[in-house]
């Protein structure tokens, strides 16, 4: 399994929204790298659900329900997307300025391309951001308790 994070403005696509809908497509995505984490995620990879630019904060824990597929808004076909489902909310919300005091982070994609909207998190990170959220690193057996 893969370990993700994944960038969403509240506004447009919050957390409670994600929780309220039980599934969504997650579109919109143009930078070419973010493009190439979504066309790597499989099936039950976990992702950190991130509120960007409001609040700046891990707020929970999704997981891939559907790998990378065609956008079909996308004319040219260069674009696509992949579905999500929430996991578990964050039992305590992380920021960035957490993220950043905390050495064992220092290499986090989110802190050094802080534009790109789909970041890969690597094992260490998340066990780390894990125990910071207060999210068991077995969220399957977490969100069946």
């Amino acid at each position: 399994m893969a370990y993700w994070l994944l960038k969403s403005e509240p506004s447009s696509y919050s957390w409670e929204r994600l929780v309220a809908d039980g599934r969504t497509n997650w579109d919109g995505v143009r930078n070419p790298q973010a493009l190439n984490n979504l066309r790597a995620m499989k099936l039950g990879d976990r992702a950190f659900f991130y509120h960007s630019n409001e609040g700046k904060e891990i707020v929970g824990v999704a997981k891939v329900v559907r790998t990378f597929y065609p956008d079909p808004a996308d004319k040219g076909g260069k674009l696509g997307m992949i579905d999500i489902e929430p996991v578990m909310p964050a039992a305590v919300p992380v920021g960035l300025k957490a993220m950043r005091a905390n050495p064992d982070l220092s290499d986090l994609s989110l802190l050094k391309q802080s534009r790109l909207s789909v970041c890969p998190i690597t094992d260490k990170e998340w066990s780390v951001l894990c125990k910071m959220t207060g999210v068991p690193p077995d969220t399957e057996d977490a969100k069946n308790r």
